[in-house]
């Protein structure tokens, strides 16, 4: 098994989107830029980071960004509503996004629905629980402990960004160095031989998508905290962007080959993507045409990779 699985391509394009915007607008390569995207590609990337775990399995969660809209909110209601203070509303994120993800594992596991259809469905109930909970409108007013979660910025540097980054770094060590990494690779790659060695296979997919809800809540935490309002429409269509970031650092859209740190590498080039077409003054029509293309795109260069391989 590889243990760093970075497709180089992808480094490529960084590289050359890199120099592109640096050339198209003088402002790009300012600090304050720099800060500004690995700010908006934080909350992308934890998405992304659990996509990859579901997809390297040969699963695929779409409910990802509903998920990360309903655990803010539900985060938002404890501090607000409930007036609990904000240990419990990050407590509260969490769980609510663990809890969506166990119940698309135990669908796709016990009522053997595939995934796409669990995960869709629960993409319009995460939706609809999130715009109940606060009665379609965004819940105001969070605590400045909360809020430092997703505005503090210690020695310069956006608290979102340092959870991004240590969140990549623990799961790039679990994907790549831990039996729970070696077993949902297994899986994604032959569900027969992970059964030969003993691996309990439907137990292990509830937690990985469990694990992906959970992620999902750490952003709808960061997400809720940056913008201090329990907003029942974050995240929508960011499960796009995120399941394009995975596949785009050289996750296999069929399972058996995953990588957190090709996923980091993903995650930026859609956040320099989307930044240097926000410099450049391009419509979010257009933005989301690229962001499609892209994932068309890696795709395609995925399809090809895995017929030379073979």
């Amino acid at each position: 098994m590889k243990i760093i699985n970075i497709r180089v391509e992808s480094l490529y394009v960084l590289g050359l989107l890199f120099l592109t915007m640096t050339f198209l607008s003088p402002y790009f390569l300012s600090i304050s830029n720099m800060l500004n995207i690995l700010l908006a590609t934080s909350v992308i990337g934890i998405l992304a980071i659990g996509a990859t775990f579901v997809i390297s399995s040969a699963g695929l969660d779409l409910s990802i960004g509903s998920v990360m809209g309903f655990a803010g909110v539900a985060g938002a209601v404890t501090m607000n509503i409930l007036e609990l203070n904000w240990f419990f509303g990050v407590l509260s994120c969490l769980i609510a996004g663990m809890f969506a993800g166990y119940i698309n594992g135990q669908l796709v596991t016990k009522a053997k629905i595939p995934a796409f259809i669990v995960t869709l469905g629960m993409l319009g109930i995460a939706r609809g629980a999130a715009l109940l909970l606060c009665d379609g409108k965004p819940i105001y007013g969070l605590s400045n402990e909360f809020l430092f979660l997703g505005q503090g910025r210690p020695f310069g540097v956006p608290v979102p960004v340092i959870i991004f980054i240590i969140t990549a770094v623990i799961t790039h060590f679990v994907l790549s160095y831990t039996k729970f990494g070696k077993y949902t690779l297994v899986i994604g790659d032959k569900q027969q031989a992970a059964l030969a060695m003993g691996v309990n296979v439907n137990s292990h997919k509830v937690k990985l998508y469990t694990l992906s809800g959970m992620l999902a809540g750490l952003a709808g935490m960061i997400f809720t905290s940056r913008v201090n309002a329990g907003d029942p429409t974050a995240g929508l269509n960011y499960e796009l962007t995120a399941i394009t970031a995975a596949i785009i650092g050289g996750t296999n859209l069929f399972g058996g080959k995953g990588s957190i740190l090709g996923t980091f590498i993903g995650a930026l080039i859609m956040g320099v993507l989307q930044n240097g077409l926000n410099l450049l003054a391009v419509q979010a029509y257009y933005q989301r045409m690229a962001i499609g293309a892209v994932l068309i795109l890696a795709v395609w260069i995925d399809q090809i990779n895995k017929k030379k391989s073979e």
